[in-house]
């Protein structure tokens, strides 16, 4: 799979096929799709490991090299250990903080993140599985798109009218979006006890007083 399957896939289903009297552009397309992807590694992120040196005595580890981030999963310090070993965490913009008892030595800590997928001419990270999804999210917004910049123009009716296109295009990112939300790893359990980022949690049930 790369940029061009995926155009066409999307023609596919938009029946945009006459390469002689395109209603979208390839510009245009490709616009949609990467809306879609993002969209999408926003919720199936494309998960990656990197190694980051700690810094001896200090908590914090600089993690802005690692780049087109969604998220960050879990940090294992010090590794090599059986079981591994997983830190809590705080994150705030590119500093990641270990909040547990070991103050890190300066060896390294393995990241464990999710990043933005990428499809281009030459190849694309989207899992075989999913790539009819992104197809459909990104026909939608198409169709959405066309939708709007047409429905005051003067047209002729028949089965291509702005209306329809809306329609159909509301309809496949619906289904795109209700994908992405049963399939997302917030919807998803996952063994996380030992690393689970710190967030304090609020009482629903004290007050504390000012």
């Amino acid at each position: 799979m790369n940029l061009a399957d995926m155009r066409t896939m999307v023609r596919r289903d938009l029946k945009d096929e006459n390469a002689t009297s395109y209603r979208w552009t390839n510009d245009e397309l490709d616009r949609h799709i990467a809306r879609a992807v993002r969209e999408f590694s926003e919720h199936i992120p494309y998960e990656q490991k990197a190694t980051k040196a700690t810094t001896t005595g200090s908590r914090d580890i600089d993690i802005s090299t690692i780049t087109s981030r969604v998220m960050v999963e879990a940090v294992e310090y010090p590794v090599g250990k059986f079981p591994r070993v997983y830190q809590r965490f705080s994150l705030w913009a590119d500093t990641l903080t270990l909040l547990g008892s070991e103050v890190p030595g300066g060896a390294n800590a393995y990241i464990y993140y999710g990043k933005l997928h990428t499809l281009d001419a030459s190849s694309s990270t989207i899992p075989t599985e999913y790539e009819d999804l992104v197809a459909a999210g990104a026909a939608g917004y198409a169709s959405v798109q066309w939708a709007a910049h047409a429905i005051n123009r003067v047209n002729i009716g028949g089965d291509a009218t702005p209306e329809k296109f809306l329609a159909w295009g509301k309809e496949r990112l619906s289904y795109f979006k209700a994908e992405l939300k049963r399939l997302g790893r917030r919807n998803h359990a996952r063994v996380r006890t030992l690393y689970k980022p710190y967030y304090p949690v609020s009482s629903k049930t004290t007050d504390y007083g000012p």
